[in-house]
């Protein structure tokens, strides 16, 4: 274990290194820097270009930062600007509907809080940034996998874990209210991953008119519902939530 903590820690410094320095770096300048044998920092090297985060010139077999590092903080910064954009317009959405907000991404097959406006009545809660929430069965899991085909594809190899009697299981119950989600634009979970709870999501779609996000409220189930019905108002505050957010994207259509 501590020879892999080692690995990564020297990994790790070596991609440093190759952002601070110059733009491209022979093995012998990488290994006396970072004090590693010639045949470690070879190793190392190897294995980063085998994985994409190291290229080697052929000419002068010197060293430089890989293209999938930039995949990599593309990725980062997608996530940073959509929390960034949703910043201002996940506020109002708590303010306007009195309920807790969500702002969610794909991530590991299941659903990752990347932002949460807690609930503007000054009770306790629990800051969620960094949770994991479940594909199947949360109105932010529901948009994500109807308009996401990566996370459709997740959401039908995934086990999908009963949590109340409301939870959907079946994929072909699922598949329907995948269906009902893209034809109304938006998804609910009534009391389907927590007792007592419901929640409205809807999708967030970048400039390429790609959903890169859901956003959402979570509150009681008397508050989010009127009748036995999710209250129409929630819906059409979450859903202009979501437009907002898009169009500060890049997206005109969606």
């Amino acid at each position: 274990m501590a020879r892999s903590i080692q690995s990564l820690e020297r990994a790790a410094a070596v991609l440093r290194l190759l952002a601070g320095g110059e733009r491209r770096l022979g093995l012998s300048d990488i290994a006396s820097t970072l004090g590693l044998a010639k045949g470690t920092a070879h190793g190392l090297l190897r294995t980063l270009q085998q994985e994409g985060f190291v290229e080697q010139d052929e000419a002068s077999g010197r060293y430089q930062l890989g293209a999938e590092l930039l995949r990599l903080g593309n990725s980062y910064l997608d996530v940073h600007e959509l929390r960034a954009r949703a910043l201002v317009w996940s506020d109002d959405l708590a303010r306007s509907s009195g309920e807790a907000v969500y702002l969610g991404v794909l991530h590991h097959g299941g659903v990752l809080v990347v932002h949460h406006v807690f609930r503007p009545d000054d009770s306790r809660q629990v800051l969620e940034i960094g949770a994991m929430q479940p594909l199947h069965s949360t109105a932010a899991g529901k948009v994500l996998a109807a308009y996401d085909p990566v996370a459709h594809s997740e959401l039908v190899d995934a086990e999908r874990e009963s949590f109340t009697e409301r939870t959907l299981t079946s994929l072909a119950e699922l598949e329907e209210s995948l269906e009902l989600t893209r034809a109304r634009g938006w998804a609910a979970d009534v009391e389907e991953t927590w007792e007592g709870v419901a929640s409205i999501a809807a999708p967030i779609h970048d400039r390429r008119r790609l959903p890169v996000g859901a956003v959402g409220i979570t509150g009681a189930v008397e508050r989010v519902c009127a009748e036995g019905a999710i209250r129409p108002e929630l819906v059409a505050s979450v859903r202009d939530c979501a437009r907002a957010v898009s169009r500060d994207l890049g997206a005109s259509r969606f």
